[in-house]
C-alpha cells in the first residue's frame, strides 16, 4: 500500500483578472447584428470557454452563438465556436472525436484532478517510465471511466461542480468511453528514474474526461497524478494548425471596414455555416427541388440526378448552402428529407 497524507492547498478555480488580461479589452457596440460562420478559436488559459464565446461575440456584436464542447479553463486548444446560422449544424462536431496532449504530475491528486483545486493527498511512490509503460494496453479500446465530480453533468437540475464546491458528493454511474490513440510523449525523471510528470497524447471519444483518465493511469501505476496541462489539439477534422487566438481575430476584425459574414469569410478569420458538415458528400437541387426542400418537404430524385445512395448530404441550390438532408430509399427511388436548414433569407 502507497504511504499518503491528507493536506489542504486552495487555488482559485477562476480569475477575473487572467481574462481581462488575456482577452484584449473591447469597446461598447451599438447593437446586435447578424453573422453567421464558424470561428476556430484557439483557447488560451485561464478563459472559461463561455468566457471565450461572449468575448467573440462582443467583438462582432454577434447576435446568437455557442461553442461545440466545453474547454476547462486551465485547458488550451480547439474551441470551434458557432455563430447565427451555424449553431444548427453543430451536433456533428459536439459529437466528434477529441484530441489532446496532456501533462500530469505524479504524487499528488487534486479535488479537481487538475492544479486548479486543492491539493488532498500526496504519496512518496512514484512509478517508473517502465510502469507507465505497462498500464497503457489497460486504457485502450472502451473502457469504463466514472465522470468527475468537478464537472458540468447534473443531478435534480444541479451541476455537480456546484455541489462538489458545496462538499456534497454523489454517486456517479460509470460509463462506457473510447480511447481510440495513447501513446507517452515524455517522461521527466529525478535522479534514481522515478517519474514526476509525463505527456501523454491521447485520442477519445465524446464524454472521455482527460483528467479522469490521468487519475486512473496513476493508479494502476501504483500512484497518484493530477493534470497540470492540457491542450486539446483536435476535434474531429479541426486541428489547432487552423484555429486562430484571440489577439489575432482581434487584429484581424480591426483591419476590417466592417465586420460582417462576407468581410469575416473573405479575411479568413471564420469558416462559412457549413464548415462542420463539410464531410458530408453534395447534393445540387433542381429549382423545383430547392422550393420544395426551403419549406421543410420531402422531394424524389429527378431522372439522371446523381445522389448518395444513404445517408446524410449537404443541399445546395445555385451555389448557394440550404442545409442537410437524409437521403432514404423507397421503392426504386430515392427521397430526400431536409433536415436542418438555414434561414430561408439567407439562402
Amino acid at each position: 500500500m502507497m504511504p499518503t497524507s491528507r493536506i489542504t492547498q486552495v487555488k482559485p478555480l477562476y480569475d477575473r483578472a487572467v481574462v481581462d488580461r488575456v482577452l484584449p479589452d473591447l469597446p461598447r457596440h451599438n447593437g446586435w447584428r447578424s453573422i453567421d460562420g464558424v470561428i476556430l478559436l484557439d483557447k488560451p488559459v485561464g478563459v472559461t470557454s463561455n468566457s471565450a464565446l461572449q468575448w467573440v461575440r462582443r467583438l462582432l456584436a454577434a447576435e446568437k452563438g455557442g461553442h461545440t464542447g466545453t474547454l476547462d479553463p486551465f485547458a488550451t486548444g480547439v474551441l470551434p465556436l458557432c455563430l447565427g446560422e451555424a449553431t444548427k449544424f453543430s451536433a456533428d462536431l459536439l459529437n466528434a472525436d477529441k484530441t489532446y496532449e496532456a501533462t500530469l504530475r505524479f504524487g499528488q491528486k487534486t479535488d479537481t484532478a487538475d492544479l486548479m483545486g486543492a491539493i488532498i493527498e500526496e504519496t512518496a511512490t512514484l512509478p517508473t517510465a517502465a510502469q507507465i509503460e505497462a498500464i497503457r494496453p489497460q486504457f485502450m479500446g472502451q473502457i469504463s471511466q466514472t465522470p468527475p465530480m468537478y464537472s458540468a453533468l447534473k443531478r435534480d437540475g444541479q451541476p455537480l461542480y456546484k455541489l462538489a464546491r458545496q462538499g456534497v458528493e454523489v454517486e456517479r454511474a460509470p460509463r462506457q468511453i473510447t480511447i481510440h490513440e495513447l501513446a507517452w510523449l515524455n517522461f521527466e525523471q529525478n535522479a534514481v528514474g522515478q517519474v514526476h510528470e509525463a505527456t501523454f497524447r491521447v485520442r477519445c471519444s465524446k464524454g472521455t474526461y482527460v483528467r479522469t483518465l490521468a487519475e486512473d493511469m496513476a493508479d494502476a501505476a501504483g500512484s497518484l497524478a493530477h493534470l497540470i496541462a492540457l491542450r486539446r489539439t483536435g476535434v474531429g477534422d479541426v486541428t489547432v494548425q487552423g484555429c486562430i487566438t484571440p489577439e489575432a481575430l482581434h487584429r484581424g476584425v480591426a483591419a476590417l471596414t466592417q465586420p460582417v459574414t462576407a468581410a469575416l469569410q473573405a479575411a479568413g478569420l471564420m469558416q462559412s455555416p457549413d464548415f462542420l458538415v463539410q464531410n458530408l458528400p453534395i447534393v445540387e437541387l433542381t429549382e423545383a427541388q430547392a422550393l420544395r426542400c426551403r419549406h421543410g418537404n420531402p422531394c424524389s430524385a429527378e431522372a439522371g440526378q446523381q445522389l448518395p445512395v444513404a445517408g446524410q448530404c449537404r443541399l445546395v441550390f445555385q451555389g448557394r448552402f440550404l442545409g442537410v438532408a437524409e437521403i432514404t430509399e423507397t421503392g426504386k427511388t430515392l427521397k430526400i428529407q431536409p433536415i436542418r436548414l438555414v434561414s430561408a433569407e439567407k439562402c
